[in-house]
């Protein structure tokens, strides 16, 4: 009982120096000695980004065939895939280095990653809602869908910020159905509103809501058209619902921030860029289409905020030249080695309870020492050979 209670009065500060150095030499071991493990949808992440660089190949090839130049200070990598400062169908202000930093074709491959781990298999249908504001972001989950075989329902807004979509007659739904045509992707958009402020482009002059509708009609694509906010949310439920024929929607992704789907500004700020599967009770105050799949416990997926989701991805933030595909965490990941860890755990533990929670460790130390020592003063007791005839 005695034993169980004991405890060394006072611990010598060169033993609790040494415990200390141990231990950060092991956690440096730890965190340098690690390997890299290739992610187990490693190749379908390699054919989406392929995927998305041949797809902006063909919208930059596009646009320059239709008489609009590219401008390198705007747009260093050269994708064709920034828009105008301003133009008529230009819904609000936009960031230039969010827009710069979406036109990665390693993106494609970050989707395919939260689509994975959403759960979403070959087959499943997933809802989506484009914004006519990031282009680079649109293709990337274009790539991402078509390369793992899901069925996507689109809905497209027709209005895009500044450095967006926003060329009256080569916006997103153009784009769009030219990778269609090219036979790129599979699919495309089931609708399009307006867009814009309450996806109505309420503030937009009737010229803008003219070009988009003009852009909406080339496009063979019905328009959808709603009264209210509550309306526009209501009509794209039934949408999703009805294009998926009573099966289930396996995610909802969200590229950009409409309104509509993310719910205004302070719906917004609830949901984490990237995957969300349970956000935090907050966000579920605001109405939004988010919001409503995520009441039906369906996983949301959120495109926006791309200098952030490009940090944590470990891509570039508004690359000067087009980023190469296969670079970034996404593919690859560090991995600790757990053998490693249990050893310097164990080392740990063990000299800490050798030097700190019991005796032994001194016992031990103090037994060597003296064997050491004994064997120092037998050494100089010896006399050496002959030393009695010098004598």
């Amino acid at each position: 009982m005695k034993r169980l209670y004991w405890r060394p009065q006072k611990c010598p500060k060169n033993v609790i120096l040494s415990i200390g150095l141990l231990s950060i030499i092991g956690m440096l071991s730890v965190e340098l000695l690690t390997t890299t493990e290739s992610s187990r949808e490693q190749e379908q992440k390699l054919a989406a980004a392929r995927l998305a660089q041949q797809s902006m190949e063909a919208i930059k090839q596009e646009r320059i065939a239709r008489g609009h130049a590219i401008n390198n200070e705007l747009d260093p990598t050269g994708s064709g895939l920034i828009g105008l400062p301003l133009s008529p169908v230009t819904s609000i202000a936009g960031e230039l280095r969010s827009k710069q930093t979406a036109i990665n074709p390693n993106f494609a491959a970050a989707v395919v990653d939260m689509l994975v781990r959403a759960g979403v298999n070959p087959g499943d249908f997933v809802a989506v809602g484009y914004t006519g504001s990031f282009p680079g972001a649109n293709v990337a989950v274009c790539a991402a869908l078509e390369t793992l075989q899901v069925k996507p329902i689109i809905i497209s807004s027709g209005a895009a910020s500044q450095y967006g979509g926003n060329i009256p007659d080569f916006m997103w739904i153009d784009m769009e159905r030219h990778l269609h045509s090219r036979g790129l992707i599979s699919f495309r958009s089931v609708t399009t509103s307006i867009g814009g402020y309450e996806d109505r482009g309420l503030g937009m002059p009737d010229e803008a809501r003219q070009l988009i509708t003009a852009a909406v009609r080339r496009n063979d694509l019905p328009l959808l058209a709603c009264t209210s906010f509550t309306d526009s949310i209501d009509k794209r439920m039934q949408i999703y619902r009805e294009h998926s024929r009573g099966a289930p929607i396996a995610a909802y992704i969200n590229v950009g921030g409409g309104t509509v789907s993310t719910g205004r500004a302070l719906g917004r700020k609830h949901y984490e860029p990237g995957l969300n599967l349970q956000p935090p009770p907050e966000a579920l105050q605001f109405d939004s289409v988010m919001t409503r799949f995520v009441k039906q416990g369906v996983p949301v997926i959120h495109i926006s905020e791309m200098t952030q989701l490009a940090t944590t991805h470990d891509f570039p933030r508004a690359p000067a030249v087009m980023p190469v595909i296969g670079s970034g965490n996404v593919y690859a990941q560090p991995q600790y080695n757990r053998w490693l860890a249990a050893c310097v755990l164990l080392l740990l533990v063990g000299t800490l309870r050798a030097f700190v929670l019991t005796d032994w460790g001194y016992r031990v130390v103090n037994t060597a020492m003296a064997r050491v020592l004994r064997r120092r003063r037998d050494s100089e007791c010896t006399l050496p050979a002959g030393a009695e005839l010098m004598v």
